[in-house]
């Protein structure tokens, strides 16, 4: 299993590969963490803009950030000039925040060969690399097609039937005060606390900084939450936040520690916390 992420070095020495596509999957709204503002629209020099909130996103759901269906995706990413070969660089201008949605994104649709850039704009900027003040537009329509694998995203249905059994370890990437109860919801309507047996890993224990945290740190953390011994035991590991955007830095932390059978909840607690009829714990 290769990493997920590339270094700003690996990616300023490829800026001028045809095969490489960068995609600025920035969010305008940033919940869990001091929002880095910007003066000024920046972009890293060549890169498209993959917006996932209003292309990236099935908007006939009921989910929040429900992800795209094949057709969708695969007509957004040949709009983007992505072909089957591509090797595909996603970012976002906080570091790590919304990039790893786009990956897992292209991940649920079998594209294997995309990354995170570690460190993000930030990092880019710091290290003064060729930016623009606006994404790139002119490039030909792409030949690449999503495959939907749908054994790596789950709904509420499936998270309940698994419940009973234990047989799947559920992580909740939400602020402790929000998987507590202690905390009310940022939207309207959602009940406050968490999945029965969820476990509360805060995304941003994941990261250092702007970056991911090293390998061996994030081993720690799976291993003293009892994650490398689910997988062990044949449990899959289940991914959950507030709408199915940060649960994914768990999900891309889990990956560069090799933990597989990896899923996303992608409705979250958005979904479930406006279920009146779904269990929930404050403990």
């Amino acid at each position: 299993m290769q990493s997920a992420l590339v270094s700003s070095e690996w990616l300023a020495a490829h800026l001028s590969d045809p095969k490489l596509v960068i995609l600025d999957a920035s969010m305008d709204k940033v919940i869990g963490r001091e929002t880095i503002v910007y003066d000024e629209p920046c972009f890293i020099a060549g890169a498209r803009r993959l917006d996932l909130e209003r292309e990236c996103t099935d908007l006939q759901s009921s989910e929040l950030h429900a992800l795209p269906s094949q057709a969708q995706f695969t007509e957004l990413v040949q709009r983007l000039g992505i072909d089957q070969d591509s090797t595909v660089v996603i970012y976002d201008n906080q570091g790590i925040y919304s990039s790893p949605r786009g990956w897992w994104c292209f991940k649920v649709m079998g594209f294997e060969q995309v990354f995170v850039l570690d460190g993000g704009l930030p990092k880019w900027l710091k290290e003064q690399r060729p930016c623009a003040d606006k994404p790139a537009t002119e490039f030909q329509r792409g030949n690449a097609c999503g495959q939907y694998q749908a054994e790596k995203v789950c709904n509420a249905l499936q998270v309940l039937d698994t419940l009973a059994g234990k047989q799947a370890m559920i992580l909740d990437a939400r602020a402790s005060s929000r998987f507590l109860g202690q905390s009310p919801e940022p939207r309207e309507g959602v009940r406050s606390g968490h999945i029965p047996g969820a476990v509360n890993l805060p995304f941003a224990e994941v990261l250092d900084g702007d970056s991911l945290k090293p390998q061996p740190a994030l081993e720690q953390i799976f291993l003293h939450l009892g994650a490398m011994d689910a997988r062990r035991s044949g449990k899959p590991l289940i991914f959950s936040c507030g709408s199915g955007i940060t649960a994914c830095i768990l999900i891309l932390a889990a990956y560069q520690v090799r933990l597989d059978a990896l899923i996303l909840y992608d409705g979250s607690w958005a979904d479930w916390g406006s279920k009146a009829h779904l269990p929930l714990a404050t403990s």
